[in-house]
């Protein structure tokens, strides 16, 4: 089985995870800070590499009662982004609309710093978001 790369793209951060190679369980890899599109998408790219994955989970943020706002037209542009720099990437849209609250929810339970939540929330979305796929395609 393929591994799996997890994005959470947000406006100051994208949050990455990977599978396991069974496909099993999804492990935080870490948190890239934006700056640029082309430096972005070529920090997935050496991911991708590193990982041996063309795959691509990307966290489709829905609006709770189902349709697609703003968020939604974002990510979107980020993966046609994706898909020109890497044009075999295999992009799977996941709906996304409570990885963030369950995320925060287990670092809480961990008792985990706001300060140090922070720094690791959109990594933890991106475990959430993969998770949830990899359970729903096992």
């Amino acid at each position: 089985m393929e591994r799996a790369l997890a994005l959470d793209v947000g406006d100051r951060t994208i949050g990455i995870a990977v599978s396991d190679l069974l496909g099993m369980t999804a492990q935080g890899v870490e948190t890239i800070r934006r700056t640029t599109m082309e430096d972005d998408i070529n920090r997935i790219k050496e991911l991708t590499a590193e990982y041996e994955t063309t795959k691509m989970v990307v966290g489709y943020p829905r609006n709770m009662n189902g349709t697609e706002g703003p968020r939604c037209e974002f990510v979107k542009e980020f993966c046609e982004e994706l898909k020109k720099a890497i044009p075999d990437a295999n992009i799977i849209l996941w709906d996304e609309r409570l990885s963030t609250v369950a995320a925060t929810r287990s670092l809480i339970e961990a008792d985990v710093s706001r300060k140090k939540r922070k720094k690791v929330i959109d990594k933890m979305a991106a475990v959430f978001i993969l998770q949830g796929w990899l359970d729903s395609n096992g």
